[in-house]
């Protein structure tokens, strides 16, 4: 079950030290796989499974509602990351519980703040960081079904995080990212038209 605690100020951490989120712009981005032509493998991890339609196939982990005993309202969004699960509280008691992929070890964060944007099959542009990094990365990429951010994205403000969708869904319940919420495609869509601009958002360790 999801704790009362809920934890203010942003605390970011890479290795042993802190590091300035502007290090971590355009972040939602996963450890290293094995090589393969794909230029993102690397990047973002895992395959790509997608139905004979071109649509990614559903993770392992059913969305449910459960009982929910926390302190944030109706409408907020609890992320617990050692769960690795995200609760959308609908009040009298109760949440939807979804499976998400998480920071792995050095990008886990922990804060409240709001939701600030919402955008449908979102836009990706690799910070300069990244592109220094990776120079065969492309410059921006547009949003659609072969896009990392997936489906929807949900931004959370005052921070470069996102909780957004994915291509790949067997992240789902992983710790794999460098520190963006990651859900499959019919969860994000399920939680986007759910939640509201303004949204209570608090993410726990």
């Amino acid at each position: 079950m999801v704790g009362r605690n809920s934890l203010f100020g942003w605390r970011l951490s890479f290795g042993a030290g802190p590091v300035k989120a502007l290090a971590l712009a355009g972040l939602c981005l996963l450890s290293a796989a094995p090589a393969r032509a794909d230029i993102f493998s690397d990047i973002f991890g895992g395959g790509r499974p997608l139905s004979r339609e071109g649509r990614p196939l559903a993770g392992g982990i059913p969305r449910e509602t459960v009982a929910y005993s926390g302190r944030e309202g109706a409408g907020s969004i609890v992320v617990a990351t050692s769960e690795r699960r995200l609760y959308y509280v609908l009040g009298d008691g109760q949440a939807l519980r979804y499976g998400v992929g998480v920071g792995r070890p050095g990008f886990e964060w922990s804060g409240a703040h709001h939701v600030t944007a919402k955008r449908e099959w979102p836009d990706w542009t690799p910070p300069a960081q990244m592109i220094a990094r990776r120079p065969d990365l492309p410059r921006h990429m547009e949003g659609g079904i072969k896009n990392p951010l997936g489906a929807r994205a949900i931004y959370i403000g005052g921070t470069l995080y996102r909780i957004h969708g994915s291509n790949e869904p067997e992240t789902i319940g992983q710790a794999v990212s460098s520190g963006c919420i990651r859900m499959t495609n019919n969860d994000v869509i399920d939680l986007y038209d759910r939640v509201r601009i303004g949204a209570r958002v608090v993410v726990q360790r």
